[in-house]
């Protein structure tokens, strides 16, 4: 009579080695993390050239998906922090693709400490202020990991994403319950974004070739420093692209603002409690489609600074933007790490030592609520690692020999074999 384990995978020492030593095999839903501590104090001296990046990378990302007509929000951070995760187990041209896309011009050592830096910084952020919703300001930039149990991932994989993003990993069982896993994940983002950002991850999108889910989450709740009255809302006309008016509630602030001007824009920004964080709306004079082509890190950084050179008082429309999840692989195709998707090409070998894993998708939603009060906004980015081959599995249906062995000293206590279990 034959006899077979049910996947039996012979590499979770490195995992648990990852997390402070050997022990029990983990079960799903349990978490490893490494025994590293997060460098809470690294230096700051490469943080400008990570934003420059960042900028770069988000307003490429607008460009193009700005092409499809409509409403557009989403957070670049999210995209940028969740894909630098990635990046930390990329290696030769995958890497270098992946750093081009996303306009990484650090090297691995330096830009993994300047993301840490720049994380908690902005954790840091709002203390004392106030919320829009009465409570206190929140500023939340959150990472976890979610990992196929019994999976092998590299000690040092796991102790970057430990000491330069906080992230754990949560051990789920993808290949027995896609379903389950992608369930436990976007109740994990639910949470983090206080229920804005739901179902990120679709029905489908986690399937049995699913070995890790590298989950950002970001989630900002903030009041005005100068709130407006609502008794002063009232509707107003707000044209279209095309020329056509619609009528919506417009909002008055009769307190002057931080205003600019320049010969394509009016700019003018609204401090949020606390003056650490601020909304900066640019209303283009002219073409808005060649405006928008035009936008680059050189022409934001001239927005910016003139700011100030006047003051407005401004009428601006409440809105909110709710947005479903949308997949980022063509955008991401397009920037040029298309490698980075490919069966056999891409190299992920600093996650699992092996060249078996790609990226699957790269899913994102976004939310946002402006009015009289401040702004709530939140979204979430999932990279989804999938193996380009069925789940490691030993058939052992030929004779075999086996021992028991005392782990702290491999002394072999029984030794045996099986040639013929059917006695």
């Amino acid at each position: 009579m034959k006899k077979c384990l049910p996947w039996v995978a012979f590499s979770l020492t490195a995992i648990l080695c990852a997390c402070g030593g050997a022990g029990p095999a983990l079960a799903p839903g349990e978490e490893v993390r490494s025994d590293k501590q997060r460098i809470t104090q690294p230096p700051d001296s490469d943080v400008p050239a990570l934003v420059a990046g960042n900028t770069q990378f988000a307003l490429d990302a607008y460009r193009l998906l700005a092409a499809e007509p409509g409403n557009l929000f989403f957070s670049p951070h999210s995209i940028s922090v969740a894909l630098a995760m990635t990046y930390a187990g990329a290696r030769s041209d995958t890497e270098s693709a992946m750093a081009g896309a996303l306009r990484f011009s650090l090297s691995q050592a330096k830009l993994h400490p300047a993301f840490d830096w720049l994380d908690l910084a902005l954790n840091s952020r709002g203390q004392g202020a106030a919320g829009k919703d009465g409570k206190a300001f929140r500023l939340h930039v959150v990472n976890r990991l979610f990992g196929q149990t019994g999976y092998h991932f590299l000690p040092d994989f796991l102790d970057t994403l430990a000491l330069y993003y906080g992230a754990g990993m949560q051990l789920l069982d993808f290949f027995r319950d896609p379903e389950g896993g992608r369930k436990i994940i976007n109740e994990w983002v639910e949470k983090q974004t206080e229920d804005r950002i739901r179902d990120l991850i679709p029905a489908g999108a986690i399937d049995t070739l699913t070995r890790l889910v590298l989950v950002n989450a970001i989630y900002f709740n903030a009041a005005w420093k100068e709130v407006f009255d609502d008794k002063l809302t009232q509707n107003g006309a707000f044209t279209r692209l095309d020329g056509t008016q619609v009528q919506v509630p417009m909002m008055a602030q009769p307190k002057s603002m931080p205003a600019g001007a320049g010969v394509d824009f009016t700019a003018v920004e609204l401090p949020y409690d606390g003056d650490e964080l601020s909304m900066v709306v640019i209303v283009p004079t002219g073409d808005f489609a060649a405006f928008e082509e035009a936008l680059d890190g050189a022409k934001l950084a001239s927005i910016f600074a003139s700011l100030g050179s006047d003051y407005a008082t401004l009428s601006m429309p409440r809105f909110t933007i709710d947005g479903a999840t949308i997949s980022l692989k063509k955008l991401l195709f397009d920037l040029g790490m298309g490698v980075a998707f490919e069966v056999g090409q891409a190299d992920f070998s600093g996650m699992d030592g092996t060249r078996e894993l790609y990226i699957g998708d790269v899913l994102h939603q976004a939310f946002v609520a402006v009015d009289e009060y401040g702004t709530e906004a939140a979204a979430a980015t999932a990279v989804i690692m999938e193996g380009s081959g069925l789940p490691h599995h030993v058939d052992i249906n030929r004779p075999f020999i086996f021992l028991i062995r005392d782990l702290q000293t491999d002394a072999v206590l029984f030794i045996g074999r099986v040639v013929d279990p059917s006695f």
